[in-house]
């Protein structure tokens, strides 16, 4: 696997409840000369599923809180979407300052339990995350086989990280793939044995499809072709979260 191709879908309309969105990339894939193949990673922005799939709040049917009220009044915040940030989190994992790093239902750990606030299709609109991430991706990959294609389907959301200035967008949900590819019992050219090594290729695809899809250009489905993975149709994300008692940073 010497070269890979990474490309965005465009073309798509803005997104609203109810419409079948592996459909619509797929439309949109052929329409732009690029129809999807067997083999291709279908990844999505996860802001598009949730409007799909109705996760979203009107800002003006939430009561915050007493804690939502003196926190966001501490630092210049909108208690109501701080009440939402807390009702999508499982537990507050770090509060400091201005930042929330909250722990969500799903069990990732991020700022703001990954509410979103930003193109969310209407003034005083946030978006919260995709119920079951996972879900939603077996479930367009198989609406994506129903249309005669043979796709890995990665579900995506920025992040940030430990040690590391900057975002990336990382996967949050996949169907199709492991999520990751282990090393461990292989040997490198010189003899060495992996014991730990373990790579995260859903995270390193998500990444680069980002590249191609960004914040502000409305690309927000891109596909990876080339790239060699094994069929799973187990996959889960599940595998990627790292127990409680294993990470040093809760």
């Amino acid at each position: 696997m010497a070269r890979l191709e990474v490309f965005g879908v465009e073309g798509l309309p803005e997104i609203v409840e109810g419409m079948d969105l592996a459909a619509m990339i797929h439309e949109a894939a052929a329409a732009q000369g690029d129809a999807l193949v067997d083999g291709d990673i279908v990844l999505v922005t996860s802001k598009i599923v949730s409007k799909v799939e109705g996760c979203t709040v009107e800002l003006d049917d939430i009561e915050p809180s007493d804690f939502a009220v003196r926190w966001s009044e501490k630092w210049d915040k909108d208690p109501r979407v701080t009440e939402v940030v807390l009702r999508e989190s499982k537990r507050i994992v770090r509060q400091i300052g201005p930042v929330l790093i909250t722990e969500t239902h799903h069990g990732f750990c991020c700022a703001n339990s990954g509410v979103d606030q930003s193109s969310s299709g209407a003034h005083g609109r946030i978006l919260t995350l995709p119920l079951d991430p996972d879900a939603t991706s077996r479930a367009q990959r198989s609406r994506f086989a129903g249309l005669g294609v043979d796709v890995a389907v990665i579900m995506t959301d920025t992040f940030g990280r430990p040690w590391r200035e900057g975002q990336t967008d990382i996967a949050i949900g996949i169907a199709g793939m492991n999520p990751l590819y282990s090393y461990i019992g292989q040997h490198d050219p010189h003899g060495h044995e992996f014991r730990v090594q373990e790579i995260c290729t859903a995270d390193e695809l998500a990444a680069a499809a980002e590249l191609v899809k960004g914040n502000t250009s409305r690309v927000p489905v891109a596909v990876v072709r080339g790239f060699d993975w094994t069929r799973d149709d187990d996959a889960s994300m599940a595998t990627v979260l790292r127990d409680a008692e294993r990470d040093l940073f809760r």
